[in-house]
């Protein structure tokens, strides 16, 4: 009985005691002949593993020669927020997500799978440990061991509570949650390849900070090791199959091989990742430098995968692995970028995007005019127009991926229109062929309805399936009915001497074909002719959704005005039909994680009882003050399959407009 009790007593302290343990796994995993590595190597040979261990920790804390652009350690600063984030950490108060404030905590013992809201994102994201590199630069900033202490507690209780086991690696991406059950369920939040791949790059930051800590024992060290080598065979074995998902787990597997060079398998680390995103920007992004996805957020953010890998690679003698193709779409990227940034830099909310900060998108510029600092105009987006050379063109067409600019100047006070009506895009992108944002002296006027949330249980799935929804963008539906086809093409983008004309067509549904047609009309308002053409019959809904604030609606005119403080205003009235209706709809929209703002919506509803095609004539003038009794008439005087010909009458003012193909 007294050996049970021991045998007990050895098993239950084994968790506690796991970060003691040397783990002589990490000696298999290292090329031993690695330069610097002889006198770990020695030891290991003679069996004595601790001093072995010992060794390594001696070893990394004296290499040089390993360049980590992601971490200045001369210039560490952390925001308030991070060090919240540090300090909450201390009592497993953990920060997951923006969309879930204030944060929850995770109690003393950690339960990681703590899930107190069944959004997928909340659960995958805990996992991403995005307070452990805060905590590293407090200890960083004061070498308080307790920051490194509480680390390297959590980090082995995360390793002990979440082992790795093989499940399908289709789960990963599963984004119903009655779909995996038990132990599968688990791993598949911890152990997405994204979410690995995430902690490879992040643990480059977190080594490095804690490495001189009393917490970073060379047993630590061994744990740490094994792990690290674990997460990149698992990330390279199940990467995902396409998008930035692969973008990004290609990026830090590629890292992973460069920073710790002394394991066997860095090499074919490095040039795995490197393969994979030399093969994927031929792949993902359209030669108008727009990314596949049709997300603005995620376009932003695939810049900096490729940038960041290349930096990563150059900074370490791996750059000319890269081709100059490589380097040459990455400026095309940022030269879509610029295009399709409003003058705070910030872009459309189109398909899952989120809005930044304004202004705070300018850490991008900057970051990219220090790889590329011959570029001037890029140096005057990373100086705020301060230095540098202003673009020349102002509007600006996207072709490939369906992205188009009206512009008249690059300053708060211009007007913009950004226009989205491609190809059919990936999982983030949404059914909203023919949508736009327009910004006018310093106001978004229509802004997108955006995302809401991701996926998770049958309500969240509710609400983000509102937010894509067809007729909550400023499109053109059947019967409100989803976009059953979204794939726009160009048919004219050309400048007449009045106007910027671009004609887009979508086949949106069985036999109707959506045709727009937007004139910007003396660098100054917009004339849309839209036109649903085909067999289908039932009801064509117009829709227009603006931003928050007082509106006037005059059904009668089929006409709105808005109220709004300030000096950024619109009038809209639309021309259809004689029994053209004008109805409120609910409106929406959101700019960030589970967060959404009550706007006016209205849409322009015909009933379409023959094959015969149904046109309106949108007016949207935007004005610092609009004043109601503005005179505004708009009819169209020729149309055909190739021919269009409207007349626009602005307080006396009259525009012909018109094109044929």
């Amino acid at each position: 009985m007294k050996h049970i009790i021991i045998l007990l007593a050895c098993i239950l302290s084994f968790g506690s005691m796991r970060a003691q343990l040397l783990n002589k796994e990490v000696f298999s995993l290292l090329n031993l002949d690695y330069p610097g590595l002889e006198q770990v190597k020695k030891a290991y040979h003679e069996d004595r593993f601790e001093e072995a261990s010992q060794e390594l920790l001696n070893y990394y804390r004296q290499r040089t020669g390993i360049v980590n652009p992601f971490l200045d350690l001369k210039n560490i600063t952390i925001s308030p927020t991070q060090q919240k984030w540090a300090e909450d950490a201390l009592q497993h108060t953990f920060f997951v997500h923006n969309g879930y404030q204030p944060s929850y905590n995770y109690g003393k013992d950690i339960n990681w799978q703590y899930w107190p809201i069944r959004d997928n994102e909340l659960r995958w994201q805990l996992h991403r440990h995005k307070w452990f590199t805060p905590m590293g630069k407090v200890y960083w900033l004061t070498k308080d061991e307790k920051y490194a202490k509480e680390w390297a507690y959590q980090f082995m209780d995360w390793i002990k509570k979440n082992p790795l086991q093989q499940i399908d690696p289709i789960l990963y991406e599963v984004y119903d949650v009655d779909a995996v059950k038990g132990l599968a369920e688990n791993v598949r939040f911890a152990w997405r390849p994204l979410e690995a791949s995430g902690r490879l790059q992040d643990q480059i930051n977190q080594f490095t900070l804690f490495l001189n800590s009393q917490a970073f024992t060379p047993a630590f060290l061994t744990d740490f090791l094994v792990n690290y080598a674990r997460h990149a065979h698992h990330t390279i074995a199940n990467y995902s199959q396409q998008g930035n998902h692969l973008l990004f787990e290609a990026q830090y597997v590629l890292c992973a091989g460069i920073f710790f060079p002394e394991f066997i398998e860095a090499p074919n680390w490095r040039r795995s990742g490197i393969d994979i995103l030399n093969r994927e920007i031929k792949k993902q992004v359209y030669a108008d430098g727009g990314q596949y996805e049709l997300d603005l957020g995620y376009h932003g953010g695939c810049i900096g995968i490729f940038s960041e890998a290349f930096n990563m690679a150059k900074q370490n003698g791996y750059g000319d692995e890269f081709p100059d193709s490589f380097i040459s779409t990455i400026k095309k990227m940022i030269q879509f970028a610029m295009n399709t940034y409003f003058p705070d830099y910030t872009f459309p909310c189109f398909s899952d995007a989120r809005r930044a900060e304004p202004f705070s998108l300018v850490r991008n510029f900057q970051r990219w005019s220090k790889l590329f600092p011959e570029d001037e105009q890029l140096h005057y987006f990373a100086t705020r127009g301060n230095e540098g050379k202003q673009p020349s063109q102002l509007c600006h067409a996207s072709a490939n991926s369906g992205f188009f600019t009206f512009r008249n100047g690059w300053k708060q006070d211009a007007t913009v229109m950004i226009l989205k009506a491609g190809p059919k895009g990936e999982w983030h992108c949404q059914p909203d062929n023919g949508t736009f944002e327009l910004w006018f002296n310093g106001k978004n006027l229509f802004p997108d309805s955006g995302s809401f949330i991701y996926g998770g249980d049958e309500e969240v799935w509710k609400q983000r399936n509102w937010f894509r929804q067809t007729a909550v963008h400023n499109t053109l539906t059947l019967n409100n009915q989803n976009l059953e086809t979204t794939q726009s093409i160009t048919k004219l983008w050309k400048a007449l001497p009045n106007a910027q004309v671009l004609v887009t067509e979508n086949p949106s549904y069985k036999e109707l074909t959506h045709r727009r047609s937007v004139f910007f009309v003396n660098n100054s308002y917009f004339v849309i002719v839209d036109e649903a053409i085909g067999n289908a019959i039932g009801n064509i809904n117009l829709h227009y959704q603006l931003c928050d604030g007082k509106v006037d609606l005059d059904k009668s005119k089929g006409q709105l005005v808005t109220c709004y403080s300030g000096n950024s205003n619109v009038l809209l009235r639309c021309f259809g039909p004689d029994k053209m209706q004008m109805v409120e709809e609910e409106g929406w929209y959101s700019i960030a994680y589970r967060q959404r703002t009550q706007r006016p919506a209205v849409s322009f509803n015909v009933e379409k009882t023959t094959g015969e095609t149904v046109r309106y004539v949108t007016v949207i003038y935007p004005q610092k003050q609009v004043k109601k009794s503005m005179k505004i008439s708009a009819a169209i005087k020729n149309a055909t399959n190739n021919k269009l010909e409207v007349e626009v009458n602005v307080n006396g003012q009259k525009q012909v407009l018109g094109y044929e193909f």
